[in-house]
């Protein structure tokens, strides 16, 4: 009978070292934290840029108001007449002095501000309050010292296509921003009234 001997033979395996280990798992950490930092980033872009454009229509809202109720008070204030040109298919509007009795033509000099909308604004439609609306061309607003020939509304859309209206009344000085594509009130006939 043969005796078979097992003999360890040893065979040198390279021996990982700790420090590699470790800068390993600092890379595979670090992958994360980049990765972590980027969805950040991406989410603050996305809140600020969104606050941004809402500022940015807010201001060309207001200073379109600001526009109306400057013609409102001006024509309350003197013998002058005063219209507010909104021109939809240019995206812009104008505030002019009436100086001659051919209201079609605007003159250079009857020009008292001209501002053109940038694409997070945008105007809808104008409706009178006499039932009329356009949707394209040009719509006018008239002051003199009674007030507004004819009262209304702008709807304006923000970069989100929410609608807001810019309502003008006829009697009423001020110019009011609401929410929403709101009614407004229209002119009622002698037989509409109870007294």
């Amino acid at each position: 009978m043969t005796k078979t001997y097992i003999v360890p033979i040893p065979i040198k395996v390279p021996m990982q070292s700790k420090s590699y280990k470790y800068r390993a798992l600092t890379m595979i950490e670090l992958m994360v934290v980049i990765v972590m930092m980027s969805m950040f980033v991406i989410m603050v872009k996305h809140n600020i840029l969104g606050l941004f454009n809402r500022g940015r229509f807010e201001r060309q809202v207001f200073d379109m108001i600001s526009t109306i109720e400057k013609a409102s008070i001006a024509a309350s204030s003197s013998e002058r007449r005063y219209e507010f040109i909104i021109d939809i298919d240019q995206q812009s509007y104008t505030l002019r002095e009436i100086t001659t009795p051919d209201l079609s033509v605007v003159l250079e000099e009857e020009i008292i501000a001209s501002k053109d909308l940038s694409e997070g604004c945008s105007v809808a439609y104008v409706e009178f309050d006499d039932e009329t609306w356009t949707n394209n061309g040009v719509a006018k607003f008239r002051a003199g010292r009674a007030g507004w020939v004819y009262g209304g509304k702008i709807v304006m859309l923000d970069e989100d296509k929410n609608a807001y209206s810019i309502v003008i009344g006829r009697l009423s000085r001020n110019a009011t921003l609401e929410e929403g594509d709101v009614d407004i009130l229209k002119p009622r006939d002698k037989d509409e009234m109870a007294f």
